[in-house]
């Protein structure tokens, strides 16, 4: 297919594009199966450069961090974007995007995608503030109703939008790319304990941070930033926990990518705050997988299933401090277990794998070919 002749999918997100690895991915699919990709999202002041990337990219500038400032802001800029370039079909990620895709897609008469990657109205974020909950509640009963293409992260979660709108939601998981190469381990004299991802409320941090004041032999690596990062930071200093947890801030995918094989342990213990963590299935803890690192979870249903169907880690019922070191003491230094769950590994990173899960994503695309 020539240049001249490639469809257009402008893909939109409220992040700063630097280290959200589902978008890259997309947009990488998309790029593959020859479509010309422009991929917007905003910048930050702290926002680091991109790395190559095959497909396009363009952040706004904002007046506005966060808030309904933020998204008003967002939206009205992105709105007037896109009713001024050319394309043939927008990506929408996430309730947050949708408003300014949904319109535009109307008044241009263009095919919409929407992408959700989370039960976006249920996050902790909103669940304790019911008048802001209330009107993104209001946005998603106007627009999802109205969608003819969608997809997201888990079964759940596409039954639940089924239930509630009547919209056919697709599942495309966030399961990475195959490693290609050898993963590097590193014999690590001290236990490697991992959390990668947004540092944010109702990930177990604290509790993860409080509990390896009864672990010896062991150091806890947060790789991520958010909203409490400060408190955390605090927490660890408080209790004089600074020699067994190091903070790296939110790392680029490709410097991920390497720390992650280094660990002993991952960590995804989300707390069942609201029904967007009770039906989390995050990228981390497939990214876990596919670094044959095994894990540690909470029992949260589709979390327990996949860690269930594949035998790759431990599940915990508790996130009290000392209950959870057990745990984690247990999947660190329980040799049995741990070779198991590294045969394991192996089989569960060759068949969750990007290259097999994208086959949704080309089916609902290649009518736009």
């Amino acid at each position: 297919m020539g240049k001249t002749s490639k469809k257009r999918i402008i893909v939109s997100v409220s992040n700063d594009l630097v280290s959200d690895n589902r978008v890259h991915k997309v947009c990488t699919s998309l790029t593959n199966m020859g479509f010309n990709v422009l991929l917007v999202g905003r910048k930050l002041s702290e926002s680091i450069p991109l790395a190559n990337r095959r497909y396009q990219s363009k952040r706004f500038n904002l007046i506005f961090k966060t808030g309904v400032l933020f998204y008003a802001e967002y939206n009205f800029s992105l709105f007037l974007f896109l009713l001024i370039v050319k394309f043939d079909v927008l990506l929408s990620n996430d309730l947050d995007s949708l408003t300014a895709n949904f319109l535009v897609s109307k008044i241009k008469n263009k095919p919409l995608v929407y992408d959700s990657h989370e039960y976006f109205t249920e996050v902790p974020e909103l669940i304790n503030r019911p008048k802001v909950q209330g009107v993104w509640e209001w946005l998603e009963r106007k627009m999802v109703p109205k969608i003819k293409y969608a997809y997201t992260v888990c079964d759940s979660i596409a039954s639940i939008y089924k239930e509630k709108y009547g919209t056919e939601f697709k599942v495309v998981r966030n399961i990475p790319n195959a490693i290609k190469i050898p993963l590097a381990k590193k014999e690590n004299s001290i236990k490697i304990i991992l959390y990668q991802g947004a540092v944010n409320i109702g990930r177990g941090l604290e509790q993860a941070i409080l509990s390896m004041k009864f672990i010896d032999g062991a150091k806890l690596i947060i790789a991520g930033d958010g909203d409490i990062k400060p408190e955390l930071e605090k927490l660890v200093e408080k209790e004089n926990l600074q020699n067994r947890v190091r903070f790296t801030g939110r790392l680029p995918l490709e410097e991920l990518s390497k720390l992650t094989p280094q660990a002993d342990l991952g960590l995804s213990i989300e707390e069942d705050l609201g029904l967007n963590y009770r039906f989390a299935l995050p990228n981390k803890l497939f990214d876990y997988i596919q670094a044959q690192v095994p894990v540690l979870i909470t029992n949260l249903p589709e979390m327990v299933a996949l860690v269930n169907q594949y035998q790759v880690g431990e599940i915990t019922d508790s996130l009290l401090p000392k209950e959870l070191a057990e745990k984690i003491k247990t999947a660190l230094f329980n040799t049995e277990k741990r070779k198991k769950w590294k045969e394991n590994l192996k089989v569960a990173a060759s068949e969750l794998t990007w290259e097999k899960e994208e086959k949704v994503l080309v089916e609902i695309y290649s009518m736009f070919i």
